[in-house]
């Protein structure tokens, strides 16, 4: 599966998934791109799912025309050690068919 972690997500994330390709928004050279285009982006370059911290996304984008699976994790702080413990839900669901559209994952 090919993920795209959002640049406030923390890069050290991506060995989290050894078995997926995965890349940073920074790695793909889309730092402050404004999410509609973001979401484009990852559609045209065939990213499976989209992980983020970001909780208003779900409320501020038509995910009819984005049908990409959106995965918003939710911790305290978005910095590795609070969002470590999220990791194993994460990569449940990633191991099957994601639907399209934000899941939180607390």
């Amino acid at each position: 599966m090919k993920l795209l972690l959002d640049e406030n997500l923390p890069k050290k994330l991506k060995a989290e998934f050894p078995r997926h390709i995965v890349f940073t928004v920074r790695d793909m050279g889309w730092n402050g791109k404004k999410n509609g285009i973001l979401l484009k982006l990852i559609l045209d370059n065939n990213f499976d799912a989209f992980l983020t911290f970001d909780k208003n996304l779900k409320h501020q984008q038509n995910f009819n025309k984005f049908p990409i699976p959106v995965l918003v994790l939710n911790a305290e702080k978005n910095s590795y050690p609070h969002l470590k413990p999220l990791v194993p839900k994460i990569r449940k669901i990633i191991s099957g068919k994601i639907p399209a559209g934000p899941i939180e994952i607390v």
